[in-house]
């Protein structure tokens, strides 16, 4: 990669693996390369489903040695999870997974304490068992006594790398702890959850220059005058930004392990319909709001590559059989909390299948469509449902992410809705990440033009 413009890097670490990609505007579109790329997962310790943030990190620094000398850094990862840091700055226990059980019983009982209409009128977030306000209020024991701040997994990044402490908002949105209309701290809600507001750092945005590299990442990095820059560090924040929108009328599916689906919109949707509808509202950047519904995503067809001992090369031949069997024989809910945990995915769907009177899939080609047709019905109901609750028309979709790769799932989304899906791009994340980064630099003006520069710089289907 040439240095005619300034290269950015972006940190994007999901579920399963995580990368670190190098970016530079040249020509009117975006020039990308990934030079580091990593597997990631849970932990399973005495005490419940973990992280490994520490690997993470030092994965982290392996790619940014490989990253030449980028302008900046900007650090995305999945939602809800966290570290508690004590009074000297260090680490208080690998943080826990959202898989982890320990919610389970807790987040219906505070939801019932609190209220349902009053929670959601408050925060705006779909209900779902691990969100970081659930996670709290399920924590006990010396780590959360002894703990100073809490630090999201992109801020826990991003502190480490800067001895910075804040907390991005996209991300923080996320939590359950934020004020949906004023988009600050809910003291009362920290409180609901059985922590002092005091735990919650300040809140920055994207854009914001969270710090300098420390000396010692300096050094083990080799990198001079790389700043960190905040960006959506909600990874689905950046992957809406990723999207090659050309029109506002625009719904959008980003898949990989979730299937986040629903619309960008200026402002929260708040009503009891909303809520009922199970629908969240957290933020994207330059204002904007992600009002979408959670959906279980390919995490459904990776555990049950996991149990049947294939790997992501077995997939191009199931999904070939998928294409080729029998369609709607069976479909499952794919917002089913019984799906969540990790373990024998195609027994919990077969279970599924018999309580609802349905054929069990024979074949594990038939198991893949009757997943992959799960999926497609539950993006056409968000995504309908989102349309009639916020009042916005949808003319096209945008299916960005790893599924895009999936062309039959992409047509079989296609075909449920009765509009065009537009598939790409793959690394629709990283990609926004990026070009938040050039946004703050000045390299580009606003969120339509990075949306132009996307259509232009990748190819879509």
């Amino acid at each position: 990669m040439t240095t005619e413009s300034p290269t950015f890097a972006a940190v994007d670490l999901g579920a399963s693996s995580g990368r670190v990609v190098l970016g530079r505007l040249t020509a009117g579109r975006l020039e990308t390369a990934e030079v580091h790329r990593f597997a990631n997962g849970p932990v399973p310790l005495p005490d419940g489903l973990h992280w490994d943030a520490v690997g993470l990190f030092r994965e982290v620094l392996i790619g940014l040695r490989e990253a030449g000398d980028p302008v900046s850094v900007g650090v995305d990862s999945w939602a809800v999870d966290h570290g508690l840091l004590d009074s000297s700055g260090s680490l208080l226990g690998e943080p826990f997974h959202y898989r982890d059980s320990r919610t389970d019983a807790v987040a219906e009982s505070f939801v019932d304490s609190f209220g349902a209409p009053e929670l959601f009128a408050r925060n705006g977030l779909q209900f779902l068992p691990f969100n970081t306000i659930f996670q709290l209020a399920a924590s006990k024991g010396a780590a959360l006594e002894a703990a100073e701040v809490l630090l999201l997994i992109p801020d826990l990044i991003g502190y480490w790398l800067t001895g910075q402490v804040g907390a991005e908002l996209t991300n923080a949105s996320t939590t359950g702890l934020l004020d949906a209309r004023t988009h600050e701290w809910s003291p009362e809600l920290a409180r609901a959850a059985g922590i002092d507001p005091s735990l919650l750092p300040p809140l920055r945005r994207p854009g914001d220059v969270v710090g300098e590299l420390l000396p010692p990442v300096a050094e083990e990095t080799g990198l001079t005058g790389t700043s960190v820059v905040a960006v959506g560090s909600h990874d689905t924040a950046s992957a809406v930004v990723g999207v090659p929108a050309r029109s506002p009328n625009f719904a959008y599916v980003c898949t990989g392990t979730w299937s986040l689906t629903g619309l960008e919109l200026p402002a929260p949707v708040l009503t009891e319909q909303a809520r009922r509808a199970n629908f969240t509202n957290e933020l994207g950047i330059d204002g904007t709001v992600r009002f979408l519904r959670n959906i279980m995503g390919l995490w459904l067809l990776q555990e049950s590559l996991r149990t049947w001992g294939l790997t992501s090369e077995d997939l191009p031949g199931l999904l070939a059989e998928a294409a080729r069997a029998e369609p709607l024989t069976a479909v499952v809910d794919a917002e089913d909390t019984r799906f969540l945990a990790p373990g024998d995915m195609p027994a919990r769907i077969a279970d599924a299948c018999r309580e609802t009177d349905q054929p069990v899939p024979e074949t594990r080609g038939a198991l893949v469509r009757c997943i992959l047709e799960s999926l497609a019905l539950a993006h056409r109901r968000a995504i309908r449902e989102a349309a009639e609750l916020s009042g916005r028309d949808v003319d096209v979709v945008h299916l960005v992410g790893g599924g895009a790769r999936n062309e039959l799932l992409c047509q079989l989304t296609a075909d449920a809705l009765g509009i065009p899906v537009v598939a790409g791009p793959v690394e629709a994340t990283a990609t926004g990440n990026l070009l938040t980064q050039a946004k703050a630099a000045g390299q580009v003006a606003d969120l339509p033009e990075i949306r132009h520069l996307v259509a232009r710089s990748h190819p879509l289907r």
